[in-house]
């Protein structure tokens, strides 16, 4: 086989942009002087000098060395850090009021005709971002390879190149420039976009020269390479669309196009060597083709490319043709395998090693202090930075103060301390979430008063069924009642059944009566799991709960007798760690208090000496408070070793393992018992809910049953005493007739004399009477009067109920008999209109009122299916 191919080491450098030179110190300090006032452009006037000086400096032209590449480097950094600060101060832009006279000027770095002259901070940035990267792929290119420090700083370089290219399309810079009518193309965001990739193309290949050159396994050099070909695909993509595809020089295309298919064969040849050694000789013949005819396509467009790329590309060529002939002899004479098409095989993995380098921290300008003079009075400044320092001091030493006690705390915990001292000496202690629940349980009545809550749960549940039961009990009085008289009477008793008026209502308690079934249903599953989970939730009741946990105990055999002695100790230990501890807390209030009585403003004003002496001076006198916090810290670390070390023995002596293991599963108990606990409260909660909600619900419809009764009652009373009237207007007008009829209808066995027409008959004939039963036949009509409607009422041309004239005959108001309980108390409109003589209201339809229930009622509300319809 053909020894490894050298990889060219033809790469490519970024040129900078060329400026012309541009005054910022005038027009900036004009702007200062008309928008703030002169004191303070004076007072800037030394921020001005810096960004005119820095602005002068990136108008030089770079040298090539690298000495004075990274000087450039710095020096572009320093002005876009710079720019940073003008931006938000000073309106460089020709779309706002900006400052006057002040025009930037650039030229394309690949087409050095093309310039673009704008008043625009942003062209400026994104001038500046360009160079930056150019400068970095320079010193890249001028690094040497050949040494292990040469390709490490240019492997790094390039990256830093793509990270400012990256930048400047990332942070929106170059889309802003475009934005503000820069028309160079090497600043847009699609020529930064190529830019980056090709960089991180070339830093990649910085790599796969690392790993060929340090001999590592062909399989890796092919996924190096592969990467590379990726990267150098996707710059060659970006070449050849718009608007790059029409600005960069042929040779430059061709260089990209060339690396692309050079890297994408390479990674074939290094791949076909470990399919060699597999023996996988088919497709090492396959991946072998592949590169070759890759190669091919792109040395017919290679032309002004670097002889020495040319000659990198023939040697790879020659070295793959080598090996594909040695191959094909192999596979022909011993392996005889079949060629698998180009099509069939998978990509080739790759491993990208490189990444653009963010310089965010590198152009971070928060630090800087330009133009800071524009806002307060010097001596305010100065006492402000005064401030500053000594926030800086009382936050970093707090923060040491902290940290420090969280780590004691932390270390305390892992050694269980001081649980496992405590719990020796009987004071043992819940966690404070698990204590605060044993303790709602408790205050709530815990396990044992779970059996009263089940008695009110069967309380209300006879409760609801004795309510139903009522209920159903007055509608069924009232329907047989009803049908007694309508059987007595026949056709004259003519007001709507009883059926017909309760049937919506009859609806209800029927499905009241379904959920009272379903919720006895819900009880007697409360209680199951009452009487299945209460060996669990028993541990609840004891008190203090921290009784039902284990305790550490003493070992019943002593070899030395010293258990006493390293108990002792330890607990000496934790006492001096907690000294410690109050010695932070007045340590940081020392350094608050001082604080707060630190004023050096009257030392300010005096002017004596230079601040920044003054300043020395006075911070120093919190040195010794943050000496004596450092001493403090390394003091705990010292002790927390020794109780460590004290805590190992304690533990070994009284077998703290099985005691942790044991109070685990105790505090896993009593969690378990507190969560069923909380789960079947919740169930008898929601049954009582459920029971008070729909007692009152049937107590309504009681009500309602109630005053439908006693309506029904008045309407019996009064059609019976209207009955009456006319019977006994028809045996005046006709007595003469009408007693010869009646001794003619009437047996003589049975005759006796008719009661008198104002006495209310009975609803049945007592026992051992002969006398008809009252109104048990229907009387016969007189002739001359008319027939009444089939309804109950009076005739039409007269209105129901009317008052009789003076001098008619009119009947007693009836008495009903004693102790006839007719139902609930009256209440405020319930005679409904016939009976309301001062406020006339509408008739209702029927010569009857309406039953109130006709509409479904209100329904108990529930929270969940557990006490719910089902």
């Amino acid at each position: 086989m053909a020894s490894a191919a050298a990889a060219s080491n033809v790469m490519l450098a970024i040129h900078e942009k060329k400026t012309i030179a541009t005054d910022l110190y005038r027009p900036l300090r004009l702007y200062i002087a008309s928008a703030y006032s002169e004191r303070e452009a004076a007072a800037a006037d030394d921020d001005l000098c810096v960004v005119r000086d820095l602005r002068a400096e990136v108008e030089q032209p770079s040298l090539p060395d690298p000495s004075s590449l990274e000087q450039r480097r710095d020096a572009l950094l320093a002005y876009a850090r710079a720019l940073a600060l003008v931006e938000p101060r000073f309106p460089i832009s020709s779309d706002r009021a900006h400052v006057h006279s002040l025009t930037f000027t650039w030229h394309d770095s690949f087409k050095v005709k093309q310039k673009c002259a704008l008043a625009s901070v942003h062209l400026e940035k994104a001038a500046v971002l360009f160079n930056l990267g150019a400068v970095y792929s320079q010193i890249a290119l001028a690094a040497d390879r050949a040494t292990e420090v040469g390709i490490k700083t240019a492997c790094g370089a390039f990256q830093a190149a793509a990270g400012a290219f990256a930048w400047l399309r990332e942070s929106g810079v170059a889309a802003k420039a475009v934005a503000a009518g820069a028309t160079t193309v090497d600043i847009t965001p699609e020529c930064a976009g190529m830019l980056d990739k090709l960089m991180l193309a070339q830093a990649q290949e910085c790599f796969f020269e690392k790993v060929v050159a340090g001999g590592k396994p062909p399989a890796l050099c092919s996924k190096v390479a592969r990467q590379v070909g990726i990267y150098y695909e996707e710059a060659y993509a970006a070449l050849s669309a718009p608007p790059l595809s029409q600005h960069f020089d042929k040779s430059w295309v061709a260089h990209v196009q060339l690396k692309a298919a050079q890297f994408y064969a390479d990674a074939c040849y290094r791949y076909s060597l470990d399919l060699h050694e597999k023996e996988e000789i088919a497709e090492e013949i396959a991946r072998l083709k592949i590169g070759m005819a890759a190669l091919a396509d792109a040395k017919k467009a290679a032309r002004g490319v670097a002889a020495q790329l040319l000659d990198s590309v023939n040697k790879l060529e020659s070295n793959m043709k080598t090996n594909l002939e040695i191959a094909m002899k192999e596979n022909d004479r011993v392996y005889l395998m079949r060629v698998p098409a180009a099509g069939s095989l998978g990509a080739l993995p790759a491993a990208p090693l490189v990444k653009p380098t963010s310089l965010a921290e590198a152009l971070d300008a928060s630090k800087e202090r330009l133009f800071s003079s524009l806002v307060p009075d010097g001596s305010m400044k100065a006492l402000s930075k005064y401030t500053e320092m000594v926030d800086n001091i009382i936050r970093t030493q707090a923060e040491k103060l902290q940290q420090a006690s969280e780590i004691t705390r932390v270390r305390l915990k892992e050694m269980d301390l001081p649980d496992s001292i405590l719990s020796l000496e009987g004071n043992i202690t819940l966690p404070f979430d698990l204590k605060e629940d044993v303790e709602a349980v408790q205050i709530s009545g815990g396990p044992a008063g779970l059996e009263a809550e089940l008695q009110q749960l069967r309380d209300l549940r006879r409760v609801n069924q004795e309510l139903l039961v009522q209920t159903e009990e007055l509608l069924q009085k009232e329907a047989n009642e009803d049908a007694q008289f309508r059987t007595q009477f026949g056709s004259r008793w003519t007001r709507p059944q009883s059926s017909t008026l309760t049937k919506n209502i009859q609806d209800r308690l029927n499905l009241f009566a379904a959920n009272l079934k379903k919720a006895s249903d819900s009880d007697s599953l409360i209680e199951r799991g009452v009487n299945e989970n209460y060996p669990l939730m028993s541990i609840l009741d004891k008190r203090p709960i921290e009784s039902a946990l284990p305790s550490i105990s003493r070992p019943i055999m002593s070899l030395d007798g010293n258990e006493d002695a390293i108990v002792g100790a330890l607990k000496q230990s934790l006492r001096q760690l907690e000294s410690l501890g109050a010695q932070r807390a007045g340590l940081e209030d020392m350094l608050k208090e001082m604080k707060r009585k630190d004023d050096i403003l009257p030392k300010l004003m005096a002017g004596v000496g230079s601040h920044d002496d003054l300043f020395k001076k006075e911070i120093s006198k919190y040195d010794p408070i943050c000496a004596e916090i450092a001493d403090n810290i390394v003091a705990q670390e010292q002790l927390l070793l020794q109780i460590q070390a004290q805590n190992e023995q304690f533990a070994a002596v009284f077998n703290l393992e099985d005691y942790k293991a044991a109070r685990e599963r105790c505090y896993k108990q009593i969690a378990a018992a507190v969560a069923k606990y909380q789960e079947i409260k919740k169930n008898i909660n929601e049954g009582l809910n459920f029971y008070v909600t729909l007692q009152e619900a049937i107590g309504k419809i009681k009500q309602q049953c109630s005053d439908f009764i006693m309506t029904r009652n008045i309407q019996c009373r009064e059609m019976i005493e209207d009955v009456q009237r006319k019977l006994a207007g028809f045996n005046f007008s006709s007595s003469s007739q009408s007693s010869l009829q009646r001794n003619a209808s009437v047996p003589p066995d049975q005759s006796s004399p008719s009661p008198p027409p104002h006495v209310q008959p009975p609803y049945a004939a007592p026992s051992g009477e002969h006398s008809r039963p009252g109104y048990s036949q229907p009387e016969p009509r007189p002739p001359y009067s008319q027939p009444y409607p089939p309804s109950y009422g009076a005739p039409p041309q007269q209105p129901p109920y009317s008052v009789p004239h003076p001098g008619q005959y009119q009947q007693p108001p009836h008495q009903p008999p004693p102790g006839h309980d007719y139902g609930q108390p009256a209440y405020p409109g319930w005679r409904g209109p016939y009976y309301n003589a001062h406020q006339p209201q509408p008739q209702q339809p029927g010569p009857y009122p309406q039953p109130p229930y006709n509409t479904q009622g209100s329904y108990p509300p529930h929270q969940n299916n557990y006490y719910g319809p089902r």
